[in-house]
C-alpha cells in the first residue's frame, strides 16, 4: 500500500526522503539547529527544494556547517564561497551566515545551549497543529513572530518570521505533517 505523505513532498525522490526521515522531527543538537538556520536563511526567497538539492554542496563550503569556523570566517572565505557554483551566492547571506554564527556562540554562553533558548518559545515541546490540508498550514505565527524579533534584536540577519517558521517546522518545533500523512500514525 502506498504511503500518504504530505502533499508538498510528492516532487521527487528527495523532497520525499527529506519529508520521510527529517522534517517535523524534534531537533534539540546544536550542530543540526543550526545547520537548518544556515540553510533556512539561504533559502528565504528561493525554493527549499532548490536548497536542499544543493545540500551537500554547502556541507562541503561551509566546514560541515561548524558554527565555530564559520564565525571566524575571513574575507578571503566569503570570496572563495562566492565563486562556489554548487552554492547559492549571495554576498549577503554569506555574510549573515558568519554573523549568525556569532550571534549563535553569543544565545550558546547565555543560554548553555541555542536548543534551549529557541526550545523555550515553545515551552520544550512541540505543537502539534494537526493541519487537515496544506492551506491550514501558516506561514508565520504568532511564536514565529516572537522568535524572528528576539533573533533580530540580538543581531541574526535573514530571519524573519517566515524564515523562522520553516525552521521550526523543519526542526520539529512544530509538527505540521498533515493528519492522513503516515508520519503520524
Amino acid at each position: 500500500m502506498e504511503k500518504i505523505r504530505c502533499g508538498w513532498c510528492e516532487k521527487d525522490d528527495l523532497y520525499r526522503k527529506y519529508h520521510d526521515e527529517e522534517w517535523g522531527r524534534p531537533v534539540y543538537d546544536d550542530d543540526t539547529i543550526f545547520e537548518f538556520l544556515i540553510l533556512e536563511s539561504f533559502q528565504a526567497g528561493l525554493s527549499w527544494y532548490t536548497i536542499l538539492s544543493k545540500r551537500e554542496n554547502f556541507r562541503k563550503a561551509f566546514d560541515n556547517f561548524s558554527y565555530k569556523k564559520i564565525a571566524k570566517y575571513s574575507e578571503q572565505k566569503v570570496e572563495k564561497l562566492m565563486q562556489d557554483t554548487g552554492i547559492i551566492r549571495n554576498r549577503l547571506k554569506i555574510l549573515a551566515t558568519i554573523t549568525n554564527a556569532q550571534r549563535f556562540q553569543e544565545i550558546q554562553k547565555e543560554f548553555g545551549s541555542f536548543s534551549s533558548y529557541i526550545w523555550g518559545f515553545v515551552d520544550g515541546k512541540p505543537k502539534d497543529n494537526r493541519p487537515e490540508n496544506l492551506k491550514d498550514v501558516p506561514a508565520t505565527t504568532e511564536v514565529s513572530d516572537a522568535l524572528a524579533k528576539d533573533l533580530k534584536k540580538r543581531g541574526f540577519k535573514f530571519m524573519g518570521s517566515t524564515v523562522v517558521y520553516a525552521h521550526m517546522q523543519a526542526t520539529g518545533m512544530v509538527n505540521d505533517h498533515l493528519k492522513d500523512c503516515f508520519i503520524r500514525s
